[in-house]
C-alpha cells in the first residue's frame, strides 16, 4: 500500500492536524523526533511576528503505542496558540484579493461571499503539518543510513558559493546562522539584504537546495510517468506555498551545454561502478542511481506586503489597494524544513514501494540484499536477444 498523508486545520483554527497512513510497524517514534523538526520550521531570520506567538509541538493521538509505530494511521494534533485570539470575534470582512494568493482564484473556484475561508486554508501556516508528517518519513530513513538535509543556497540576489564543501559539511554549516546558508559570507550578507528589505517594507525570496545521502540505487521506475521519482518529487515539492520552480541536479546549467558534457560518466572501481560527477542529481530514467540526490526549489516573494498593492474590492467593485495581513519578509530559510519534509515523504514511500513488507523487521533484511552497482550484482550473458519474436 502506498505512503499517504492528509492535513486538515486553518491558519487561525484550534489546530493542525496531519494522517499519516503507511508507516511499517516496529519503527521507535516520540513527540520529540517531531518536535525538533518544527523547531526548525519556526527558526530563520525574516520571520514574521506569529513565530514569536507560536511555538508548536505534536501530539500523537495514534498509530504509536509504548513508542513504537504499530502499522496503524500516524495522527498528529499541531494546537495554534494564537487561535484563542480570534475565537468568538467578529471578523471584518476580507474583500480585497492580494495579488499572488489565493484569495481571488480561491473565491471564483468556491464561491465565497469573503475571502477569509481561502486565506485561512492556502496559508503556510499548514506546512507545519507537513513538517510533522516528514518528520515521520525522515525517522523512517534515517533506519536505513539515509539522511535528508536542506540549506538555502541564494536570498534575492545573493547566491553562495558551496564549491569547495561536501554534503555532510553543508548540512552541519547550514544550522550555525539565521538564514541556513552553508556559506557564511553569503551568510551575512544575506542577513543584511534582508534588514534592507524590511526597511522597504518588501519581501524577498530565494533558493533551497535539499539533498538526500545514502540512497540505495534502483528507487522508482521509468515504466509510467507516475512512477518517476523526478515526477513524484516535482509534484511534492511544487505542492508547497510559494515554491514556483523545481531543478532536479543541475538542470539548468545542463541545458545550456552539449551532451557529452552534460552527463554523468561511469566508471569501474573494482567491482563498483561508479559516476565521475553528479549532474543528474541522482537520478537517471526516473530511477536513483545511488549518489546524492540533489533537489532544487525557487521560493517567490511572499506576495503579502506592507507597501500596498493594486487590486479590486469585490464588495463594492472598486480599484483601490490591498490591506496588509501579517506575514514574513523572506521566508526561505523558514521553507528549508519543509522541502525536507516533502522529499522525505516522496523517497519513504518510493522505498516502502521497493522493500514490501509490513514491519521493520521484515525491511531491514530486504535492505540490505537490494541489487547495487556492482558487476557481479549485475550478471550478463552476452548473448543476442531475439527481438519481438513472430507469433506461432
Amino acid at each position: 500500500m502506498p505512503l499517504r498523508f492528509l492535513t486538515a486545520g486553518e491558519s487561525h483554527g484550534p489546530a493542525l492536524i496531519a494522517i499519516l497512513d503507511g508507516l511499517p510497524a516496529g519503527l521507535p517514534l516520540s513527540s520529540e523526533v517531531i518536535d525538533r523538526e518544527l523547531l526548525r520550521r519556526q527558526r530563520g531570520f525574516g520571520a514574521g511576528p506569529r513565530m514569536k506567538i507560536e511555538q508548536d509541538t505534536v501530539r500523537i493521538l495514534g498509530g504509536v503505542l509504548a513508542g513504537v509505530t504499530t502499522g496503524a494511521p500516524l495522527s498528529l494534533l499541531i494546537e495554534n496558540q494564537d487561535s484563542i485570539k480570534w475565537r468568538g470575534k467578529e471578523i471584518e470582512p476580507f474583500t480585497r484579493p492580494r495579488p499572488g494568493h489565493a484569495d481571488l482564484t480561491g473565491a471564483i473556484k468556491y464561491g465565497y461571499r469573503d475571502l477569509r475561508p481561502a486565506l485561512e486554508r492556502a496559508s503556510a501556516r499548514e506546512t507545519a503539518a507537513r513538517v510533522a508528517a516528514g518528520a515521520g518519513c525522515k525517522h523512517f530513513l534515517a533506519q536505513f543510513g539515509i539522511r535528508i538535509g536542506g540549506y538555502v543556497i541564494a536570498i534575492g540576489e545573493i547566491h553562495a558559493d558551496l564549491s569547495a564543501m561536501s554534503y555532510e559539511q553543508r548540512l552541519e554549516q547550514a544550522e550555525l546562522n539565521e538564514v541556513r546558508c552553508p556559506d557564511p559570507i553569503a551568510a551575512e550578507a544575506m542577513i543584511q539584504r534582508i534588514r534592507q528589505v524590511m526597511q522597504e517594507r518588501d519581501t524577498l525570496g530565494g533558493i533551497v537546495e535539499v539533498v538526500a545521502l545514502g540512497l540505495p540505487p534502483g528507487l522508482g521506475s521509468y515504466v509510467q510517468w507516475d512512477r518517476r521519482l523526478e515526477a513524484r518529487l516535482g509534484a511534492a515539492v511544487l505542492s508547497i506555498q510559494a515554491i514556483k520552480g523545481v531543478e532536479i541536479g543541475s538542470a539548468f546549467e545542463n541545458a545550456q551545454l552539449p551532451g557529452t558534457q552534460a552527463q554523468d560518466a561511469i566508471r569501474l572501481r573494482g567491482d563498483d561502478l561508479y559516476r565521475l560527477s553528479d549532474r543528474a542529481g541522482g537520478l537517471e530514467g526516473g530511477v536513483t542511481t545511488g549518489g546524492p540526490l540533489i533537489v532544487r526549489a525557487a521560493m517567490k516573494p511572499i506576495a503579502t506586503t506592507l507597501n500596498p498593492q493594486l487590486t479590486v474590492d469585490l464588495a463594492t467593485g472598486e480599484e483601490t489597494i490591498t490591506n496588509y495581513e501579517r506575514s514574513d519578509f523572506c521566508p526561505t530559510p523558514r521553507a528549508a524544513p519543509i522541502v525536507e519534509a516533502m522529499v522525505a515523504f516522496v523517497l519513504a514511500d518510493a522505498l516502502l514501494e521497493k522493500l514490501g513488507g509490513d514491519s521493520l523487521d521484515e525491511m531491514r533484511p530486504r535492505f540490505l540484499s537490494l541489487r547495487q552497482a556492482r558487476l557481479s550484482d549485475l550478471p550478463m550473458d552476452n548473448r543476442p536477444i531475439l527481438f519481438w519474436p513472430e507469433e506461432p
